[in-house]
């Protein structure tokens, strides 16, 4: 049974209490910006200087694993690591083809979202003397194309372990350096984000042979070339490195693959490695039985890597799981020790990659071994602590690109170099929303007969009707097509994006109903009803965040449109990430393995991953799950607890800019900033009489024209004097000021909380005053889009998905985007009208 004694009625007593609540409301919303002091103009000119290459970590090398990428990722290696690697290694055939390119893309996605070095081995498919500058331009064209859009660093090792016999491109010095010098220098000329690595395989055992997996090359050997000592044969008193250089002018860096197969004549038996064992090799002392021509085995290390050279090792420790028994812990640990604790005496091995793999080797009779050194357990445990404590470099060596950055980068707002254009609209917006207010006022004394007739209704049609407005610019700009109604909803409501008048309105609402819910059911079910309506926003979320994916599965359909997210320019750190796409479904595929990993899991249940024109779905779920506390305060009277509360979190959320979830609207639409528009809304609905009578009063209406005037006069006036040099009592700088500090659209900002309530305020006297002739020209379309805007919100993802798989059409084509926006909005209508799904999709 419903308590009598808490209802709205009782909250607020006295002819004070309405006058109290609205100034609490205005003040809330003016005080940020009345508050606001211009320090310094801006300076808005200028390109972003170009990404520099990183430099190489002379003495503290980076390191990462060479992962077998069919079934592990990025997430998982670091996951299990406990630690984020700077590096990662990944195998592509060359020339690329256009399943290689999709594994290259989908390779340097995953480096990108950690910010990690991406290192490609590039193995020819064909003779080294048919490869051709076409095929280097290529190359050089996709990885300089990912470089912009990801912004990742490259080493390349061209035909690694070319000295060695188990490759077709082994063994023919000439071939190599002339295949490599055209690829070097198409690179070079094309990109400075890509590092050109020589990287043969360490000496000892050298020519190697049958006993090493040899196969069949792709062309002869140069045998000439490789008769360094002039004896007539390939033997083990020729040099395994020097026919084989490129020359200076072609190499970046140098590298050596250094494995520890176990001990000699034993390999795979599971020995441990003797001490200094390691050193031994990059000191070129290890495993050269008889020869000792000092001048062919001088150090690889001294010979090859400087400063402006440095070195990268592939290395890796043979795990047997057939040899003797050994605990592979102990052994891989013995291995990776001593190649850390080189880092003081070789400072020039600027990079370590560790083959993550298991695989057969022809050095153990093909028996499947493994070389992997982050296990889960123990092994990947003692690895990641071992890193800690050493002198690598780990963590982020480019631009972190992400779920979070990902999710923070559709965030794009407008930050154009002519700031006295876009301030200038804002302030057109403003001014012409004033004289929209006082033309509504002549009107109503005018014209009563169009006043709206309905002021005591539960169902507030003025707002359904703004809530339509709102919501189609929602759909117009989610659906990326030229046209005059893109232009309408990108400009129309000056510095406001439909996202917060969304929040705001859908707190409105909420306020307005949860009252005579409770009257109904009683506050505890009530309160359940609301939970529940949470759970089924959450389990319809979850249920889109999937079927977009699944879509995207079905052949000649892609979804890239909504699940990847191109920046153009126009977020928080402008033009210098101009292009870069974000990957917003990364490791989705993951959750098809069996088991799937939990990282996975957790990014699907907590809604981190998903199409960005859906991300705000997350907030609305959270907000319904606070709703019924909330409500308890405002129920209660309350809510001026309930909007100190929310202006302090705002506050501190504007200081300290921390996230409390790591869900993908969390970095578009903070929870801790975005909250302050939606318990806004939901006091006003509540107390909806009491502040309608406030405004509509001789003291409201004074307040609220003093408002809306006092505001565009003051907009008006600061243009004026930036424009044309009229006098102001203002700063110089207030005018670019005001744009970055109070009303771009990438965060909150006190200028657009001030448009918020302008906003409301003007359409709220528009639509009371100038009912009639509204309702009759666009009442019939943008009420029930009102009355089902979450459903609208909900569906047009599908509809977005569509038109980007709509073939031949072009979307900077003003009168192909008029048709597409009016048959989108017309079959969402109609969806609306014939209540589709909607005992599914919550409304």
């Amino acid at each position: 049974m419903p308590s009598r004694g808490l209802t709205s009625t009782s909250t607020l007593r006295g002819r004070t209490g309405p006058a109290i609540l609205l100034v609490a409301l205005l003040l809330g919303l003016l005080g940020p910006l009345l508050a606001a002091t211009p320090a310094a103009a801006v300076d808005t000119e200028g390109d972003p200087s170009p990404t520099a290459p990183p430099t190489a970590p002379i003495g503290a090398p980076w390191f990462g694993p060479g992962l077998d990428w069919t079934d592990d990722r990025a997430d998982g290696y670091a996951d299990r690591l406990g630690e984020v690697p700077s590096l990662y290694g990944q195998r592509v055939h060359y020339p690329l083809e256009s399943e290689d390119r999709t594994f290259l893309r989908q390779f340097v996605e995953q480096a990108a979202a950690q910010g990690a070095v991406a290192v490609i081995d590039l193995e020819p498919q064909i003779a080294l003397d048919a490869l051709s500058a076409e095929d280097a331009q290529a190359l050089a064209d996709e990885l300089a194309r990912l470089h912009r859009e990801l912004d990742t660093f490259f080493l390349v090792r061209f035909a690694p372990e070319m000295n060695g016999s188990w490759v077709t491109w082994g063994q023919q010095p000439l071939k190599y350096a002339d295949a490599f010098r055209v690829l070097a220098d198409t690179v070079h000329a094309t990109t400075d984000q890509v590092s050109m690595v020589w990287s043969p395989a360490y000496g000892s055992g050298y020519p190697f042979g049958e006993a090493f997996g040899a196969v069949g090359k792709s062309g002869p050997s140069d045998t000439a070339a490789l008769d360094t000592d002039g004896d007539g044969a390939l033997t083990d008193a020729d040099d395994p490195y020097g026919p084989y250089y490129p020359g200076d002018e072609a190499v970046d860096w140098v590298g050596l693959s250094l494995y520890y197969f176990g001990q000699r004549g034993a390999f795979g038996d599971n020995d441990l490695p003797r001490d200094g064992e390691y050193a031994e090799r990059l000191d070129e002392e290890w495993g050269y039985g008889s020869v000792q021509d000092s001048a062919v085995r001088a150090p690889f290390y001294e010979r090859f890597a400087t400063e402006d050279q440095p070195m990268l090792v592939e290395t890796g420790a043979l795990f047997n799981p057939e040899g003797d028994e050994q605990d592979e812990t102990a052994l891989k640990q013995a291995w990776w020790s001593q190649v850390l604790a080189e880092s003081e005496d070789h400072p020039l091995v600027a990079g370590i990659t560790w083959l993550e793999r298991v695989r057969p080797e022809a050095e153990v009779d093909d028996a499947e071994v493994d070389w992997r050194a982050a296990e889960i357990g123990d092994l990947a445990e003692a690895l990641g602590e071992d890193l800690a404590a050493a002198d690598v470099t780990l963590g982020p060596v480019t631009q972190v690109l992400d779920l979070e950055t990902g999710a923070a980068a559709t965030a794009q707002g407008r930050q154009p170099t002519d700031v006295g254009a876009e301030m200038g609209w804002i302030v057109f917006c403003v001014v012409l929303g004033a004289l929209l207010f006082l033309l509504a006022g002549v009107v109503g004394r005018l014209v009563p007969s169009w006043r709206y007739p309905d002021e005591h209704d539960p169902r507030d049609r003025r707002l359904d009707l703004f809530r339509g407005f709102i919501i189609l610019a929602v759909v117009v700009t989610h659906i990326e097509v030229a046209g005059p109604y893109t232009y309408v909803t990108l400009n129309a409501v000056g510095a406001i994006t439909g996202a917060e008048m969304f929040v705001l309105l859908s707190g409105v609402v909420l306020g307005m109903i949860y009252e005579p819910t409770v009257r109904k059911l009683g506050e505890r079910r009530t309160a359940v009803a609301m939970w529940k309506r949470a759970r089924k926003q959450y389990l319809v979320s979850l249920a889109v965040v999937v079927l977009v994916y699944l879509v995207g599965v079905l052949p000649f359909v892609t979804t890239a449109a909504i699940t990847t997210f191109t920046d153009r320019g126009t977020g928080e750190d402008g033009a210098s990430t101009t292009g870069q796409v974000y990957d917003l479904y990364a490791n989705f595929p993951r959750l098809f393995d069996y088991p799937p990993p939990w990282y996975a899991v957790k990014q699907l249940l907590l809604l981190e991953m998903g199409p960005w024109v859906f991300n705000i779905m997350g907030l609305f779920v959270v907000l319904s799950l606070l709703l019924p506390a909330v409500m308890w305060l405002v129920r209660r009277g309350l809510w001026w607890l309930l909007l100190a509360v929310s202006w302090i979190a705002f506050v501190y959320m504007a200081l300290n800019e921390v996230h409390w979830l790591p869900s993908q609207f969390e970095f578009v639409f903070p929870l801790l900033t975005w909250q302050v528009a939606f318990t806004h809304g939901l006091v006003l609905g509540h107390y909806r009489g009491r502040v309608q009578r406030a405004l509509t009063g001789r003291w409201g209406v004074l307040g609220c024209t003093v408002f809306v005037v006092g505001y565009a006069v003051s907009l008006g006036w600061i243009w004026l004097g930036y424009r044309f040099g009229v006098p102001t009592p203002f700063p110089d700088s207030s005018y670019v000021w005001l744009y970055e500090n109070a009303y771009t659209r990438i965060f909150l900002q006190p200028g657009r909380l001030v448009d918020l309530a302008f906003m409301l305020v003007v359409t709220y006297a528009v639509l009371t005053r100038m009912w009639k002739p509204v309702d009759r020209v666009i009442g019939w379309l943008w009420i029930p889009l009102g009355q089902a805007s979450l459903y609208v919100f909900i569906v047009h993802v599908f509809f977005a998905l569509a038109v980007a798989n709509v073939p031949g059409l072009d979307r900077m084509v003003w009168w192909q985007g008029l048709v597409v926006h009016t048959v989108v909005i017309g079959l969402i209508w109609l969806m609306v009208k014939k209540k589709v799904l909607f005992s599914v999709i919550p409304r």
